[in-house]
């Protein structure tokens, strides 16, 4: 597999970190919501389902060991929602991070929009490691002194102390959803972002909490005519006029803002026909797209299904100009899935740095690989069992039907409550965060 730094070596994946407790008893609140790096990759973000944000740095190269890359600490964590009560509506707002998105550093503070259902929050992530001390009128414990007791003046001086790194929520988004929010995403002018739900999408200015523009409604005048959901949504890299949004139906529209202020009228259509053979009481619901993502240079846009994954070239709207199947395993097992509702799981993908290979999510805690240019794939495995460190990840194969072969598993002995669902690779290195129920695991490739 190529990987981040192309080229036509394969790259072998092997365990580098595994956080997150090994209990069998998963807290829901413990559950793992969203994982996002940051621009450079030192910073690793997670969002969970009880609300809080937990961001891990990656530690400096060590020179003793030349062979190791520095390894992902924790660097903070804090609570980024609360739940709350709509007491209008008498629903209960749940606190789960759905996404992360972090903004371009522009001097020593970061900043990151994380949202819940409801609510989207600016935060500000700083470090100090100094304090000031010889204040005139305060004592060093913060009491303050009588005026008249001061009998000479001292300048206040800046004292090292422990590093202590500090969230700070800067601005609050809140009260222009009626929906629940799927997709957030930061304009390449890096001054204003847009927000969706399952039928708006919002166009806010990152210094601005009390008013957002709508740019897109496709809420009918009778919701019994509802016959499709926005599913996700994200600004190209770098054109800051033009975003995308994918629907249930399996569509995806590219719209531009410069045509008219409200883009319910799209420029492109992007729209795969159906294969009659391929027909079934499942086709709507399997083709509703999960996630949508442009490549870095912004030729090429991926989305996600439930089975299969797409790569869309923006010049040509009739068909994809690549199709991945992920598990098309699973097709026979579209029954069983839609009792045990994991046919409405909804699966994230990821492009690695130069876009040569994607990677998204399985089922039995299983990822796949794609590698544009050779046309190969794989399929790893997240597991404890593999966790040593500088393990060599196996392949995995699954067997649909007939004669097993030694290393293959049946597709009926597969696991559908172990799912990864949101995976992120490093934007330079051939790092990949993988997000199993409650643990993050970090894999790399190994090191000559």
């Amino acid at each position: 597999m190529a990987g981040a730094g192309g080229g036509s070596n394969d790259v072998q994946w092997c365990f580098s970190q595994v956080k997150g407790a090994i209990d069998d008893d998963v807290a829901e609140a413990d559950i793992i919501s969203t994982v996002e790096f940051n621009h450079s990759g030192e910073l690793l973000a997670t969002g969970d389902k009880g609300g809080r944000v937990v961001i891990f740095q990656q530690e400096l190269e060590n020179k003793c060991q030349p062979q190791s890359r520095g390894e992902y600490n924790v660097y903070s964590t804090f609570q980024s929602h609360e739940p709350e009560f709509d007491y209008l509506k008498s629903l209960e707002i749940e606190e789960k991070i759905n996404k992360i998105r972090w903004l371009p550093q522009k001097n020593a503070a970061q900043f990151l929009l994380s949202t819940n259902d409801k609510t989207i929050k600016l935060w500000k992530i700083s470090e100090r490691d100094k304090r000031p001390e010889g204040y005139n009128l305060k004592e060093e414990d913060g009491r303050y002194r009588d005026p008249n007791t001061v009998t000479s003046l001292r300048v206040p001086v800046f004292r090292p102390m422990d590093l202590m790194v500090e969230a700070s929520p800067r601005r609050v988004f809140a009260n222009a959803h009626t929906y629940h929010i799927n997709s957030i995403s930061v304009n390449s002018d890096y001054e204003t972002y847009l927000s969706a739900d399952d039928l708006r999408i919002n166009l806010w200015h990152l210094e601005i909490t009390d008013r957002s523009f709508n740019i897109v409604d496709i809420k009918p005048a009778n919701m019994e005519e509802l016959t499709e959901v926005i599913t996700a949504s994200e600004f190209h890299p770098n054109q800051c006029n033009t975003f995308v949004y994918s629907s249930s139906k399996g569509t995806i529209r590219l719209c531009d803002m410069r045509a008219s202020a409200l883009c319910d009228k799209h420029s492109k259509l992007f729209e795969e026909p159906e294969d009659p053979s391929n027909r079934s009481f499942f086709s709507e619901i399997i083709s509703s797209i999960s996630d949508v993502k442009f490549s870095h240079n912004g030729r090429y846009m991926m989305t996600r299904d439930y089975l299969s994954i797409k790569i869309w070239d923006l010049n040509m709207e009739t068909r994809p100009v690549e199709t991945y199947q992920v598990h098309e395993y699973l097709r026979s097992k579209l029954c069983s899935l839609y009792e045990n509702d994991c046919i409405f799981d909804k699966f994230e993908c990821c492009w690695n740095g130069n876009d040569s290979v994607v990677m998204t999510g399985s089922y039995n805690n299983f990822f796949r690989m794609f590698d544009r240019g050779q046309r190969r794939d794989v399929t790893l495995e997240a597991s404890r069992e593999s966790s040593k460190p500088r393990s060599v990840l196996k392949p995995r194969k699954v067997c649909a039907g007939g004669k097993r072969k030694k290393d293959e598993i049946s597709v009926d002995s597969l696991d559908f409550n172990k799912k990864i669902l949101h995976t992120a690779w490093h934007p330079q290195e051939n790092i990949i965060a993988v997000a199993t129920t409650n643990n993050l695991y970090i894999f790399q490739d190994k090191l000559n």
